[in-house]
């Protein structure tokens, strides 16, 4: 046991080295989301309520508009960052055949470097959250909704890390998966609430959504950071069930996959 955590520790360290080696690059990680928030949401809901004074969109004002998505820039900082690139390489490069000897699994070896990748994220979004606190954009809501938010946000980081875990799977059949990740981020981006609140769907659509894992990735955590949702307990199991899904799925996945495996890329 010792050894095998061993093996963990140091994986999850040499990853975390690579991802702060350049640092011009760490920088941009850390500045780059505030920054792309402020040019493009910010001016653009700025200039939707500018439109007409004290306008209300669906019991949004413009205060609060913005703070919805200035925690979804959190959410998407702590949940949303990873991606199943490195994976799709090493499927499609045959990387994997090392794998395939190694004592550390491949699946072991890319769930390290999630955690690697989630303890950077921690470190940038407790950055960003506290150079908001001391705007007029972002209003807390307690500690308590604020901790329970951190908290969930980190296990949707879990569903996320199995969904693009499957999407890199995808490329022991296709040469290529950006396109598929870039469809899967788009169509999730929308039906989560990133780009616009849920409130603003059609009731009927929401409540064919509560059923699917969409709303509870994006619009869900930051109602618990607004503190106007309570009833966490729900997110919790039905993100639980979907995350179960795709554990299944990506098991099945690996062991087809390998059948057809070639090591093309060695």
């Amino acid at each position: 046991m010792r050894n095998y955590l061993l093996k963990w520790t140091q994986t999850i360290r040499v990853a975390w080295t690579n991802y702060t080696t350049y640092r011009i690059n760490f920088f941009l990680q850390v500045i780059g989301p505030a920054l792309v928030f402020f040019f493009i949401k910010y001016n653009l809901w700025s200039s939707i309520y500018s439109a007409k004074e004290n306008l209300i969109i669906q019991n949004y004002n413009f205060s609060e508009m913005i703070n919805y998505h200035i925690w979804a820039l959190i959410v998407g900082l702590l949940a949303q960052g990873h991606t199943a690139m490195n994976l799709a390489e090493d499927i499609r490069m045959g990387r994997i055949s090392s794998y395939l000897i190694y004592p550390f699994n491949f699946w072991e070896f890319h769930t390290a470097n999630f955690v690697a990748f989630q303890i950077l994220q921690i470190f940038i979004s407790l950055i960003t959250i506290g150079a908001l606190y001391f705007s007029p954009l972002l209003e807390f809501h307690g500690a308590f909704a604020f901790i329970q938010g951190y908290i969930y946000t980190l296990y949707v980081s879990i569903f996320w890390f199995c969904l693009q875990y499957l999407t890199g799977m995808m490329a022991f059949w296709l040469e290529e998966t950006w396109i598929l990740r870039v469809i899967v981020m788009m169509i999730t981006a929308f039906f989560s609430g990133a780009i616009i609140p849920l409130d603003l769907f059609p009731p009927d659509l929401v409540a064919v959504l509560n059923y699917t894992p969409f709303p509870y990735l994006t619009f869900y955590p930051i109602k618990i950071f607004m503190g106007e949702f309570t009833a966490i307990g729900t997110p919790y199991m039905i993100l639980s069930f979907w995350i179960l899904i795709f554990i299944v799925i990506n098991s099945l996945l690996w062991r087809k996959g390998l059948k057809l495996y070639t090591a093309a890329g060695m």
